[in-house]
Formats: C-alpha cells, structure tokens, sequence
C-alpha cells in the first residue's frame, strides 16, 4: 500500500517566527499602504491597462508642458504616485506568485493528511472492535457521518 506524499515539507517556530517578522517589516516599509473598506473600493474609479496608456500619456505629456499645468495641480505628485504604482505592481506579482506556492503546499499537504487518514480511518473501523478503539473510531468519523433526509413531500400532501 503506497501513501499519497505531493508535498512534504518542516516549519520550524523559528522559521514561522521570522517570516512573520519578515512580513511585518514588509507592512512597515511600506509607509502609506492603506485599507479601503468595499463601498470606497467600489466607488473609485480604476486604472487598468486602457486607463494606464491613458495617464502615463497624460503626466508624460504634463511633463513635458509644465506651463500648461495649472500650478493647484501636484505633477511631482502624480509622478511620485505613477513610480510607486509601478514599484508595487512588481512588489505584488512578487507577492501573489509567494501566495500561489503557499497555497498550492497547503492544498497538497492537506490533500496528503486526508489521504493519510482515510487510509488510516478505514483500517481503524475495521481493527477498532479487536483493539477497543471503536468508540474513539466513532468519534472521529463525524465526517463522514450521512445527515438523515428529510422525505420530499408528495404531490398530493
């Protein structure tokens, strides 16, 4: 009998405490990240591949007319938010493509202990009563346990 293994891998506390650590520091270098709650994510209007050409085009051109700028607009401002848009842009692909690999670990280690355990739990339900463990077998298995149906009422009820 050969046992599912798609992942197999050790955290230590130390290594979980430092990544941690590595994430907070992460949080605190980057002064200014903010939380939008969903009514004011909803309400803005985004910038995506169409709208990016759109205001690189604009500031680009800003630039290069800065008479044209009425001065109560911040052009240094803008282009100071255009370059630390495009600095987290890679910062983020970074972090989805970390995401996406822990998931990935977690959905396989998960899928490894499940495969693990069913094994184990068939094996158990069937050497419990030799051994005096039903009960405790019993007791794990609520996950498996079918809830009774309640019978569809007849058309003629």
């Amino acid at each position: 009998m050969s046992q599912q293994n798609l992942a197999s891998m050790v955290i230590t506390a130390e290594q979980e405490a430092r990544i941690l650590s590595g994430i907070a520091e992460i949080e605190t270098t980057l002064v200014g990240l903010i939380a939008l709650d969903p009514d004011d994510r909803a309400s803005l209007q985004m910038m995506g591949p169409k709208s990016d050409h759109f205001a690189r085009g604009t500031i680009r051109l800003a630039q290069q007319n800065p008479t044209l700028v009425p001065p109560s607009m911040d052009l240094a401002g803008a282009v100071a938010d255009l370059e630390a848009r495009d600095r987290l842009e890679r910062i983020d692909a970074a972090l989805k493509r970390l995401s996406t690999l822990v998931d990935d670990t977690k959905a396989a280690l998960g899928s490894d202990i499940m495969a693990f355990a069913r094994t184990i739990y068939g094996m158990f339900k069937v050497l419990g009563p030799a051994h005096g463990i039903s009960e405790a077998v019993e007791e794990i298995g609520y996950r498996w346990a079918r809830s009774r149906r309640k019978p569809k009422p007849t058309t003629d009820e």
